[in-house]
């Protein structure tokens, strides 16, 4: 196991495990919760299939501990940097090449939200409760959060949820399309392990590196680019298949 003061990692049957791990509220005590550099190295493994992100003890995250943003505010290049170092390291998780899946118990708010929303799959224990309540504080979400929003849950939804500092349940947030699948009562990551495992025992690292490529490229790439590198990864991944079959029958 890897620890930061409020950050573990381990890796399990392939699987790694990010565990936020400052309870109860497990509050990010800056943006950058895990160095960028650092992060690369836990996942960058030849074997690691996934990753799941989850909280310690009850809940997910209660967000940033809003101290230490006032306090860098008095010099706004600091504060600026700050951000953009938290920023980086959700775009990193995004960016992965593996599937991502935060397991999401109890309190989700602010800035563990927006862990979530860099996730590629979000399960929420039905007891989940989820808020941007920056506003409540005259501020917004500031690491890429109103960007993910809207594209899961269009425009209505997120301007009512962010403006208004709405807690909105699991239920609620499945129907809005920024919760994918819903746990029973405190076992999001039980759930969220299951689907791991179903979506990644047996399959080789390549194939994984390429569908999540694919997937990538669908949501980035103009539309033909994207169905042309598709089928240049499946030429590629069908070239490496028929040299492993040649050689155990060998």
């Amino acid at each position: 196991m890897n620890n930061l003061k409020t950050v573990t990692f381990e890796i399990c049957d392939d699987i790694g495990v990010i565990c936020l791990n400052d309870p109860p509220a497990n509050e990010l005590a800056i943006p950058e919760f895990i160095p960028v550099g650092l992060f690369q190295q836990w996942t960058t493994g030849n074997s690691l299939k996934g990753l799941i992100v989850k909280g310690r003890g009850k809940n997910f995250s209660a967000g940033g501990k809003l101290d230490t943003i006032f306090k860098t505010s008095r010099d706004p290049e600091a504060l600026k940097t700050l951000m953009n170092e938290g920023l980086n390291l959700l775009n990193t998780i995004q960016n992965l090449e593996i599937p991502v899946i935060a397991a999401i118990n109890r309190v989700c708010f602010g800035g563990g939200l927006e862990i979530a929303l860099a996730c590629h799959i979000r399960v929420a224990s039905e007891n989940a409760l989820l808020a941007f309540p920056e506003s409540n504080q005259n501020l917004m979400p500031g690491m890429g959060g109103i960007y993910r929003l809207p594209a899961l849950a269009g425009i209505a939804h997120s301007a009512k949820m962010i403006l208004g500092g709405d807690i909105v349940n699991a239920r609620d947030a499945k129907e809005m399309g920024f919760i994918d699948y819903i746990a029973p009562k405190d076992l999001a990551f039980e759930y969220a392990w299951t689907l791991m495992k179903k979506m990644t025992h047996d399959r080789p690292v390549r194939v994984i590196h390429s569908v999540m490529k694919a997937l990538k490229n669908a949501t980035e790439l103009p539309r033909e680019e994207a169905m042309m590198e598709e089928t240049r990864l499946f030429c590629s991944l069908a070239r490496e298949e028929a040299e492993r079959r040649k050689t155990e029958e060998a």
